[in-house]
């Protein structure tokens, strides 16, 4: 039987993606070196690690990965986001069933953050 470890992102400066996940999304540091770190999810599932990449190819990013959370206030955290180097990727959407939005990461990766209704 096997088990989920991790998601695990490639990157160019590890020290650099930790202050983002931690500062824009309050993702706590579970283990980091210059070259690999772990960072907490909400909920306590399997971490995000965060692995320096040596090579560009590895670090071509696309429209995936997805990494998706549920936050508390999606116009704040977006902020904080932006702030921590992220870009929005269209507008905050109003749905039915909460606010949706999306954004890119300062290495490129795929953020949706999600606040429910209520």
């Amino acid at each position: 039987m096997s088990a989920f470890r991790s998601v695990m992102l490639m990157i160019r400066d590890v020290p650099k993606s930790v202050a983002f996940y931690n500062e824009a999304l309050g993702l706590p540091l579970l283990k980091s070196s210059d070259r690999y770190a772990e960072l907490g999810v909400p909920g306590g599932g399997p971490p995000i690690a965060l692995k320096h990449a040596e090579g560009e190819a590895l670090v071509s990013v696309g429209y995936s990965p997805f990494l998706c959370f549920d936050v508390a206030d999606v116009n704040d955290t977006v902020v904080r986001a932006l702030t921590a180097g992220a870009t929005l990727d269209g507008a905050i959407k109003h749905e039915p069933h909460g606010k949706v939005a999306v954004l890119r990461s300062p290495d490129g990766h795929m953020l949706g953050l999600y606040e429910a209704v209520g």
